[in-house]
Parts: structure tokens; sequence; C-alpha cells
């Protein structure tokens, strides 16, 4: 199982099936907060569709000739989130990483550490030139973590998301593996 220990008691690692309930709880439990920037959540009502999430991770190891797209975020022996590659595009040798951490989680410098070993995997182990991150507009907090490494605002993308009851704009950052000192 393919894990990366980052410092102290934080890792990345592959998602397994038995991450479900984990997963279901810490979705739960931060359900209010993350609302306000994931469309996704309603998706969610049951240990099984956190079940179903992962096996759709796992069967994406195949989009990679084997390495995982997503990873669990483990902060002292616990779930605390999750980041990956949400998209890949092979043809320009791209990636577009999407994150999120649990509430309980936040203000840690979790995120930051787990984004720049995504980073260095993307770049190193799947042979990207480009990482890009999308982000809604009003999400500071989610700005603030691409823009700390380096990437460059590339745009805006009006109406790129539908969140519950409205549409939100997302700057597009993009960073080369040129540009990458990680």
């Amino acid at each position: 199982m393919l894990r990366y220990d980052i410092k102290d008691q934080l890792q990345l690692r592959m998602f397994t099936i038995d991450d479900a309930e984990a997963l279901f709880e810490l979705t739960m439990a931060s359900e209010p907060y993350l609302r306000e920037w994931l469309g996704w959540l309603d998706y969610i009502e049951t240990v099984d569709d956190s079940k179903r999430n992962i096996e759709g991770r796992i069967k994406g190891l195949m989009e990679t000739g084997g390495y995982p797209k997503s990873f669990a975020i483990l902060y002292q022996g616990k779930l605390a989130g999750t980041i990956g590659f949400n998209d890949i595009d092979r043809g320009i040798k791209c990636g577009t990483i999407g994150y999120w951490l649990g509430q309980n989680f936040q203000g840690k410098g979790i995120m930051s550490q787990a984004l720049e070993t995504l980073i260095e995997y993307g770049f190193r182990d799947l042979g990207f030139n480009k990482i890009e991150i999308r982000v809604a507009t009003g999400n500071r907090k989610s700005q603030a973590l691409p823009e700390r490494l380096g990437f460059k605002q590339e745009g805006v993308l009006r109406d790129a998301e539908w969140l519950y009851d409205r549409y939100v704009d997302h700057v597009v950052y993009g960073l080369l593996r040129a540009e990458w000192t990680g």
C-alpha cells in the first residue's frame, strides 16, 4: 500500500474499503462546515455511500497505471481529510487537485504539508508537466494554499460549480514542473 510519512504524525496513504466508516463519520461531523464550499454532500447519506466513493477511488488506479489518484490524510492515526487528483489529462500531462479537511483538523498546517507532498508525487511519480487547483472565488482559505506554494492565478471560470442553490465561479491556479521548488 502506497503511503507517505510526511512529518511527525501526518501521513498520506491509499484509501481502503476499511476507511468507509471513518470517512463517513468525518464527513458527517464536518458537514455544516464543508457544505459552504463542497457541492456533493447531499450524495453522502450512509456508510455505503462512502464505501462506493472509496471503491471508485480504487478503480482509478487503472487510469494511472497503478498509482493512486487520491489519498486519505491521516493525522495522529485518525482520518483527517482527503486530497487527490480529481481530473487527469494524460495528453497534456496535467492533474487537477481537490482537497478537504475535517473541521476539527483545521489550522494545524496539515493541508499545506499534504498538498506539498501531492504536488511532488504528481510531478515525480505521475510525470505531470502542470498541476492545477480550482477554488471557488469566495473560498479564501482554500485559495491561500496554492498562492502560498507558488501557483500562479491563471483566470476565473464563471459559473463553474453548482452549490445547492447557486453557481460559484472558480479561480484557476496553475504550477508548472519547471516552477516547482519543493
